[in-house]
């Protein structure tokens, strides 16, 4: 029977299609590309006094350089599945992934 319930639950979550990285700062969105475009060339996000270098690394993304005095945002490390995200507080920047194949996280049974 859970079973049962899972994969009706499954197979009726919506495809969501490909991943995609939406930039924000203070906000509002700045930028919005698919993980791959980033393979050739890292990008660069500046906003409120600081920059930001966003790269491609192993199927997601990571800030691998920035310039806020935290490095929160580098020691955050490559994000790979929807939903996760990359913050840099004092540049305002949050990088978030969205889409993508909503895969199942947990069966509990």
């Amino acid at each position: 029977l859970a079973a049962a319930a899972a994969l009706t639950v499954w197979q009726s979550r919506p495809e969501s299609g490909a991943l995609t990285a939406v930039v924000s700062a203070n906000g509002q969105e700045i930028d919005r590309f698919a993980p791959a475009d980033l393979e050739n060339e890292p990008r660069t996000y500046a906003h409120n006094g600081y920059t930001l270098t966003v790269t491609a690394e192993g199927g997601g993304l990571r800030v691998a350089e920035a310039d806020c005095p935290t490095q929160d945002c580098v020691h955050t490390g490559t994000i790979t599945r929807s939903g996760q995200s990359i913050v840099c507080l004092p540049a305002r920047i949050v990088i978030e992934l969205q889409g993508g194949s909503g895969g199942v996280d947990v069966i509990l049974g």
